[in-house]
């Protein structure tokens, strides 16, 4: 079953942000996940939820592949780059 992790990323060091954009994705499709959305417009629905960072989705094939990807050697080092330059919030949600 599909799993998607949403997050919503607050960026307080672009030039970092800007490195860690670029080394991500190829560690995601290592591990089967892919881009939903990618930062772009958010317009506030019901409820009033209003994220004030940029929102991110991605779908991995199951479960397990993303808790892969999340611990791998390859994510680390790019995690740290994100670590410092952004604050995030994120869930993980299993897809129908």
């Amino acid at each position: 079953m599909s799993v998607y992790t949403v997050a919503e990323i607050t960026v307080k060091d672009p030039e970092a942000y800007a490195e860690y954009q670029a080394k991500v994705p190829a560690t995601i499709e290592m591990y089967g996940g892919r881009y939903l959305v990618r930062g772009g417009n958010v317009t506030p629905g019901e409820g009033g939820w209003s994220p004030n960072g940029r929102i991110i989705i991605l779908e991995f094939p199951d479960i397990e592949s993303l808790q892969k990807w999340a611990t791998s050697p390859e994510y680390a080092p790019v995690a740290e780059i994100r670590h410092r330059a952004a604050d995030s919030k994120s869930f993980t949600v299993e897809g129908v």
